[in-house]
């Protein structure tokens, strides 16, 4: 999503290039996309250069809505906060991991995409991430050339 934010606005981002730049299996993607895509967090565009857009603007989205539309969790209990956790008991470490919980959701929810996109350190790596890829391809380009030449 960090990846698709930062290129917000350039048209539609597809996973292959996604799945290049973060190291991110391209079928993993397509299930998590799928996943976002039903939160209306990420639009699909069909088609020659299609792929997806943000579903909302950056600053609206947070960090913990994404984790909570790809069905992944910030509880950090034994119990998935059931409070069953000692043989169908509450056990004595229940509350505070309850609170650590809620502290990480908190936290996470504070920081949408948009926060992260303005972040200095965010979009040095991904400059870095971007150059590699042109390194990549173009290496890969040359040596195509160089074979259709021999």
């Amino acid at each position: 999503m960090l990846d698709l934010a930062l290129r917000n606005g350039q048209g539609p981002t597809a996973l292959a290039g996604i799945s290049e730049r973060q190291d991110i299996s391209l079928s993993y993607l397509e299930q998590l996309f799928s996943q976002l895509r039903r939160s209306g967090l990420v639009k699909s565009v069909r088609g020659p250069g299609g792929g997806y857009h943000l579903g909302r603007d950056a600053g609206e989205i947070s960090v913990a809505a994404v984790i909570q539309a790809v069905n992944e969790s910030t509880d950090t209990t034994r119990c998935r906060g059931k409070g069953d956790c000692q043989k169908g008991d509450t056990c004595l470490t229940h509350h505070l991991w309850m609170n650590l919980s809620d502290q990480i959701h908190d936290f996470l929810e504070a920081i949408s995409l948009e926060d992260l996109v303005e972040t200095e350190e965010i979009r040095e790596i991904a400059q870095q991430q971007t150059y590699r890829g042109r390194t990549s391809a173009n290496t890969a380009g040359d040596i195509i050339a160089a074979l259709e030449e021999a």
